[in-house]
This record gives C-alpha cells, sequence and structure tokens, in this order.
C-alpha cells in the first residue's frame, strides 16, 4: 500500500511535510518523496493528513456483563471508525476485571474482532470496592499496564497509598477518578449559577481538586506513578502543574467533552450531556484548553461511555452519566482546538497518539512512522465537514454529548498492523 503525497504529522519524529509512505505486510516499508512499489495499491493523500494510529487511555467496551449496552467489537468498530488503533478497557464490567481471568477474556475477545488492539485496564480495589487491593503483581504479569477502579474514586488514603507503593514495585499506573463522595452525593452536575437555575443538585469543583491534592502529596510519598484521568476542574490543573514542577510522578488526560462544553449547554437537560465528571464553566473549559495546550495535560481520553436508549431516555437525574466519543474525538479536538489556533495540529496528535502511548507503555503505538516500525496508522481529511448523528453510529451506542453539531475532520482510513480496519470511511469488517 502505498499512501501519496500525505502530510505526515509524526510527534516522535518531528515530521510535519509532504511525502510518501509505503506500507509493505505489517511494516512502514518507506518514508520519502517519490517512492514506488510496482505491486503497491496507490492512494491519492493529496490534502489528507496522515498520523501515527491514536491510542484511547479510557474506553468503555462493557463486555463482559453488560453487553447490551457495548462489546468489545462493536466499541473496536467505533474506536477504529474514529481513527483509533489501539484503546484502554475499563475494568466495570461484570464481572469485574480485578483479576487475570478476565483480563484474558477480554483481551481474547479483542483479538477475534481484530478491530483495534484493547488493553485492558486491571481494578486497583476488588470489586471497585476501594477496600482490599486486587492482585497487582498476577494482572501485571499478564501485561496490565494500568489501574483503576474507574468512576469509583479510591476514597481510602491509606488504600491509595498502598496502591501507589504498589505501583511503583511493578511499574504500573494507579489511574485515579478524583472525587471527593462527600462532597458529591447526589451530584447531577456541576455546582454554580446554572445548577440553582435548573434546579439540580450540583458537585464543586473542589470535590476533584481536593482529591488531587491529596494523591499528588500519596504520589511523592511513595514515588508511585499517578495519572489523573478526566480532569475538569481548574484547580485541579494548577496542582498538577505545580506537581510537575516539584518533580511528582504524574499525568493526566481531560476528555474532548470537557475541552468543548460548559454547565451551560445543559439548559435543554440533554441526559446525553450529564457525564462523570460533569460539565464545568467556561472558566475551568478555557483552563483545560491552556493545560493540554502546554502540556500539563497529556492526553486526550474519551471516556467513551455507551449506554442502551431507554436507560437514556429518562428523567435528567435518573439517567446515567456518559457520553461516547470515540467516533468523535478526533474531530473535536481539531474543530474545537486547532481550528481556533489553541493547539497546533502536530501537539493535538501527540496528545491523542503519542502521549498516551507513552503512559500505557506501548512501544508499538503512537510512531514514529519509520521503516521497520509497525504500519499502525490514520489518515484524515481535515478539512471535511459533517454533522454528528447524520451518518449512523459504528458503537451501539447513541448517546452522543455532539449529536446535531457540526465538526471538522473525517477520518478515512485506519490501518492495524498493515491491515485496513477503516478503508474510504467504512469499516472492512
Amino acid at each position: 500500500m502505498l499512501f501519496r503525497g500525505a502530510r505526515l504529522i509524526d510527534p516522535a519524529s518531528n515530521h510535519r511535510d509532504r511525502t510518501d509512505v509505503l506500507v509493505e505486510d505489517e511494516e512502514v516499508g518507506g518514508v520519502g518523496p517519490g517512492l514506488s512499489s510496482a505491486r503497491a495499491e496507490v492512494i491519492d493523500c493529496d490534502g489528507l493528513v496522515l498520523a501515527p494510529g491514536l491510542v484511547d487511555l479510557h474506553a468503555h467496551l462493557r463486555e463482559p456483563g453488560f453487553e447490551h449496552k457495548e462489546t468489545v467489537e462493536s466499541g473496536s468498530r467505533a474506536a477504529a471508525a474514529g481513527g483509533f488503533t489501539a484503546v484502554c478497557a475499563m475494568p466495570n464490567t461484570d464481572p469485574v476485571a480485578d483479576n487475570a481471568a478476565v483480563v484474558i477474556e477480554v483481551r481474547n475477545l479483542a483479538d477475534k474482532a481484530g478491530l483495534c488492539d484493547v488493553h485492558p485496564a486491571g481494578a486497583i480495589t476488588r470489586g471497585l470496592q476501594g477496600e482490599t487491593l486486587t492482585d497487582i503483581a498476577e494482572m501485571a504479569e499478564h501485561g496490565v499496564r494500568l489501574f483503576t477502579d474507574d468512576h469509583n474514586c479510591v476514597q481510602s488514603s491509606r488504600v491509595m497509598r498502598l496502591a501507589l507503593e504498589y505501583a511503583k514495585a511493578f511499574e504500573v499506573v494507579i489511574a485515579q477518578h478524583a472525587q471527593d463522595a462527600s462532597l458529591s452525593e447526589g451530584w447531577q452536575m456541576h455546582e454554580g449559577y446554572y445548577s440553582s437555575l435548573l434546579g439540580l443538585t450540583g458537585a464543586p469543583g473542589e470535590a476533584e481538586s481536593i482529591v488531587v491534592a491529596r494523591d499528588l502529596a500519596l504520589a511523592r510519598l511513595t514515588a508511585g506513578r499517578l495519572h489523573v484521568t478526566h480532569v475538569s476542574a481548574a484547580d485541579s490543573v494548577r496542582l498538577l502543574r505545580d506537581g510537575r514542577e516539584r518533580g511528582i510522578r504524574v499525568s493526566a488526560d481531560v476528555t474532548p467533552h470537557h475541552l468543548a462544553l460548559t454547565d451551560g449547554d445543559l439548559i435543554g437537560y440533554d441526559t446525553s450531556l450529564r457525564v462523570n465528571p460533569p460539565l464545568r464553566t467556561s472558566e475551568d473549559r478555557d483552563a483545560l484548553r491552556a493545560a493540554l495546550a502546554d502540556g500539563t495535560l497529556d492526553a486526550v481520553a474519551t471516556d467513551h461511555a455507551p449506554h442502551a436508549p431507554e436507560e437514556k431516555e429518562q428523567e435528567f437525574d435518573q439517567s446515567p452519566p456518559g457520553t461516547i466519543g470515540l467516533e468523535t474525538a478526533l474531530a473535536v479536538v481539531l474543530t474545537e482546538l486547532v481550528g481556533p489556533g489553541l493547539i497546533e495540529l502536530p501537539a493535538a496528535i501527540e496528545r491523542l497518539s503519542l502521549g498516551p502511548a507513552r503512559i500505557l507503555g506501548l512501544d508499538d503505538q503512537g510512531g514514529p512512522v519509520a521503516p521497520g516500525r509497525p504500519a499502525n496508522l490514520v489518515v484524515f481529511d481535515p478539512s471535511t465537514e459533517w454533522t454528528v448523528g447524520d451518518r449512523p453510529f459504528q458503537s451501539q451506542a447513541r448517546n452522543s454529548a455532539f449529536t446535531g453539531r457540526r465538526l471538522r475532520g473525517c477520518v478515512l482510513h485506519t490501518m492495524l498492523r498493515g491491515r485496513f480496519t477503516v478503508k474510504e470511511g467504512q469499516p472492512t469488517r
């Protein structure tokens, strides 16, 4: 396969120019202008961007146990449609991924689908109950790199300290959903002007930042590897920036919906906008955008959270939080950040590919796009506009926070180890 005349954006090699990329079998065979191969199919990429396949740190694939919401196969198909070649699957399944057997099951389901590399996350505590640590060593031996209780914040400082000490011992990452339970009890949205206006119970940004401050202190104490997932509050950003300056081993991600939307968008009580953590103020959103641009936030992670239609079509306070995001993540970043000049395209690609790949320790993802490297690639048109919802989602779910919104940027091809998973905008299986 010969991709002719694409603009190669490769953060690992700092390549930003037009070139040709030749793929032979599972690997990149060559990179440079004027490449040729007598047996290669040529794809004209004039006006298109070619980049390393995207990597998602935080996706809910729901299987096993919640196949009415999503399956590993349908979630992998959605990932491929969005340009992703690897995702980290959250452990809040049934049974919970708190042991090696469930991890192996999820990985086998992904291998059978063959659409995207799926790296299961392991739970920090048994049953996500926040009390007893799982066998982190066993799961680490089976290749688990990231451990999280997902949307269950580890409330106990003692348990979190022990988890970070294990993280240091096995060189794995402890990812925290930072949310103080006592400050967010019964929450429905961010606490502020709009929660008062709409008559909904709010959770303040301090519910997040208080836990971030505690966990940074514990990471400094233990020298363990901490990751703060789906950061939503400006105060959290300030704490993370300070922690980095003090040499604490911490990384963090932010979702596309927190980069694009605010609590004011909830004025219509759209349940697709009920997410966890909640959408916050425009000041919080602007702080997140600036932090992504300057590298305080290392990655964009979708927090893809599919739900069945009947679950979301309830009263706002009864609807479970979550939005799907794998198929819109790239376009949201291009539309809301790259387009207005808030972040340069190479930096945006780095936060969507190389950054998350480094956190997960994936040597075969995120680039560089160079001879001998695995051909995990995405090709997209940065100028094409489309309306979310006009074409069918590849996910089983439909609960997108961006339905009806006009976005710029369309994935045309996704390639996993030299094989198309998406070609000309359509999944290949």
